[in-house]
């Protein structure tokens, strides 16, 4: 009886595992290496629906390695952010993953959130 109770627990509790979410932690690194210069890669023709993320450099295994571009879905009211390397003080290098932001409110269309805007409802210029 005991060994069927515990059988059962185990099998809940694997279930239970097996439907967790991945976890995934942002890690900060910082490296002294700059990455080398962005490789050329032929951008496909357009599609509906999906943006382009360019290839980037990523740090892997104590060194840069190319990682190619690929398509991302589309996201109604956002804006990609393509992987870039930015340089802090003192040499070091770090990378800002690829990401979608919230796109700015803009009533004019003229490229000015309308937060900042002294006037946002000035009608876009030609």
């Amino acid at each position: 009886m005991w060994n069927r109770k515990l059988l059962l627990a185990a099998m809940v509790a694997s279930t239970f595992a097996a439907l967790a979410p991945p976890v995934s932690a942002a890690v900060d690194v910082y490296i002294t290496t700059p990455p080398p210069p962005v490789r050329f890669e032929a951008v496909p023709a357009a599609r509906a629906g999906y943006v382009w993320a360019p290839g980037h450099w990523n740090w892997r295994n104590n060194r840069h390695a190319w990682v190619k571009g690929h398509w991302e879905r589309e996201r109604s009211g956002y804006y990609y952010h393509p992987h870039r390397w930015v340089q802090q003080d003192g040499g070091r290098w770090s990378n800002e993953r690829g990401k979608w932001d919230r796109t700015p409110r803009d009533r004019d269309g003229d490229g000015v959130s309308n937060r900042r805007d002294r006037a946002p409802d000035n009608p876009r210029r030609q």
